[in-house]
């Protein structure tokens, strides 16, 4: 094995990939044998550092200097003083990185990552995804060693009960008891499903798992293979991942030629197999009957249960299904045991969450703490609060599904129970942050024609129900609402929960309740005032200039593309309403603040 001095580690998940990481990548291989280190310093490409506002990311180690914002000019300076002559190019490091006195700090020093502890996320951004010796290099596959040569199928199934690990792609079912419905349904053929295709808006917790340690998640399914009594698994992933794609095709060609997949697996006579299969992008095949109806190669609809998958699943077979960061989780529970899991947490959700931190906040990226952990930590200690000085609004957790958690409830320990219980839930982890400039009504009206655009329209309840319910919360967005619309939204959303189909359509309504119960008084002023009282909803703005404040400039009027701004040089300038498209062109370009929006 070659041993290298140094090691250049670039973030090659899809955030900095857009950003222009694979040229840097190549770069830094080319200055890097062209300054004769080939020998001496090895870059790798990894997955997410979890940081992504700060992308492209080069960590080089055994400095741990960390570098941000990188681009190809800077590769130069990196190789040149870094690399050659061991001096750290301190101005291209993260600014969190480096403390006032000039000293660096290590990564685990850093605000976004101190309160942070990484289970699922373990090795993103620290190994090579494509090269399966780096993932054994960190104990990869000796929990499937250890189950298959020292534990018996039930003793598995115990351990993860133990560790009291939930389902982390919503509902937060104990995942030890779905394995152990499986095991108890006799039959000569069973299935291990992973569900990687997440379709929240703005998360993408388990696309940078695949992305960055796809090994995870392959031994986690023999293992649980061989808990249930299956040979067979299947990963299903929106074709909208080419990187994921891509790396566990990799690892799973790496796993078979290594003996961890196939026949006979490291000679204990199990067999168990993986197969990848593609997703269109449908939201609806994100819920697990769906999902295996479009695996079989049929339309993505929810069935009705009972019966339950893990008695009557996938081709008619016991199946179990977890997500992505649910599996990521259970070789180290195999290795450290149950309770090093549950020493985590709170009394009934342990462990540890990822979750993509999105919408207003500094600190945009992926992010994994302990259950437990408060949103005012979150956002504030790890996201750094929002840009600009603006006021924390709300922040919507569980995507369609989730709902907003006001200010006032900062505080309030992130867990599965205690987000059920102020009306949001966990989801797969997507944390989209607002500040005062966000119209909590048209976030509902957001969230629900994402909704409806994506039912499957199986259920009348979904299919019509939620449409609705969108032209309602439309007409009030554009000042149109009338008195009763409240009551009318409020009864719909309770019948659509209590009649759909699938837990999709059942919590559909759920951004509109939320926003109801802690933001009433904005709706009433979209109905009542005709008034948006975040400035946000173009149909009910006005601007108007105050003759105290404006100089006559004539700035305004020439930057308004359907004149309705009129007056006399040195004079104040007055707008129409009638014309005025509220485009804000005027505001921006005003240099004496005379502008304001209504």
């Amino acid at each position: 094995m070659d041993l290298f001095r140094s090691q250049v580690l670039i973030c090659g998940g899809t955030g900095c990939t857009s950003s222009g990481s694979p040229e840097l990548i190549r770069l830094f291989e080319e200055k890097i044998k062209n300054a004769g280190l080939e020998k001496e310093v090895k870059v790798v490409r990894t997955g997410c550092f979890g940081l992504c506002e700060m992308g492209p990311i080069v960590i080089v180690y055994p400095e741990g200097a960390f570098y941000s914002h990188i681009k190809p000019e800077n590769v130069d300076e990196i190789v040149n003083e870094h690399l050659l002559k061991g001096r750290i190019v301190r101005h291209l490091l993260c600014r969190e990185a480096v403390e006032q006195e000039g000293a660096t700090k290590s990564l685990d020093e850093v605000d976004f990552y101190k309160k942070q502890k990484r289970v699922a996320l373990r090795n993103c951004g620290v190994i090579d995804p494509e090269r399966i010796d780096e993932y054994i290099a960190f104990d990869g596959y000796k929990a499937l060693a250890k189950v298959l040569t020292e534990m018996t199928p039930q003793q598995v199934i115990d351990t993860i009960k133990a560790s009291g690990l939930r389902g982390r792609g919503g509902a937060g079912f104990p995942t030890g008891t779905k394995w152990q419905f499986a095991a108890n349904s006799v039959s000569d053929q069973k299935y291990v499903c992973c569900n990687a295709d997440e379709g929240d808006p703005g998360a993408f917790m388990d696309r940078s798992i695949l992305e960055g340690d796809p090994n995870a998640v392959i031994e986690a399914m023999a293992i649980a293979g061989y808990a249930i009594g299956a040979n067979q698994g299947y990963i299903y992933v929106r074709a909208e991942y080419p990187i994921a794609v891509k790396r566990l095709q990799v690892a799973i060609k790496e796993a078979r030629e290594y003996g961890l997949l196939g026949k006979n697996i490291l000679e204990t006579g199990f067999d168990f197999d993986l197969d990848i299969r593609l997703g269109a992008g449908a939201f609806v095949c994100g819920e697990e009957t769906a999902l295996m109806q479009s695996i079989e190669g049929k339309r993505g609809e929810p069935r009705p249960r009972p019966p339950f998958p893990a008695v009557k699943g996938l081709f008619d077979q016991p199946t179990i299904l977890n997500n992505v960061e649910t599996y990521a989780n259970v070789p180290q529970i195999i290795l450290k045991g149950p309770e090093w899991f549950a020493s985590m947490g709170t009394e009934k959700s342990k462990g540890t969450k990822v979750f993509a931190l999105g919408g207003k906040i500094k600190n945009t990226g992926l992010v994994e703490i302990p259950m437990g952990t408060t949103l005012r930590e979150i956002i504030y200690d790890i996201g750094g609060g929002c840009p600009n000085g603006k006021k924390f609004k709300a922040a919507q957790t569980g995507g369609p599904s989730g709902g907003c958690i006001p200010a006032s409830l900062l505080d309030t320990p992130i867990d599965y129970d205690n987000l059920i219980a102020i009306g949001s839930m966990m989801g797969s982890g997507g944390m989209i942050v607002m500040d005062e400039d966000n119209c909590m009504v048209d976030i509902a009206r957001f969230f629900l024609d994402f909704t409806v655009d994506e039912s499957c329209g199986k259920c009348p309840p979904c299919r019509i129900g939620t449409r609705r319910m969108l032209e309602i919360l439309e007409r009030i967005t554009e000042g149109k609402g009338e008195d009763g619309d409240i009551e009318k939204l409020e009864t719909l959303a309770k019948n659509i929960k209590a009649s759909a189909l699938c837990g999709l359509g059942q919590t559909a309504p759920n951004p509109v309740l939320s926003t109801l119960r802690y933001f009433r008084d904005e709706y009433e002023a979209h109905i009542y005032e005709k008034r948006c009282p975040a400035g946000h909803c173009k149909k009910l703005l006005k601007y108007t200039i105050d003759p105290a404040l404006c100089k006559g400039c004539s700035l305004c009027s020439k930057v308004c593309p359907v004149g309705a701004i009129s007056g006399e040089i040195r004079k104040p300038f007055v707008i129409d309403s009638s014309k005025c498209i509220k485009c804000g062109a005027c505001m921006e370009k005003c240099r004496f603040n005379a502008i304001s929006r209504k």
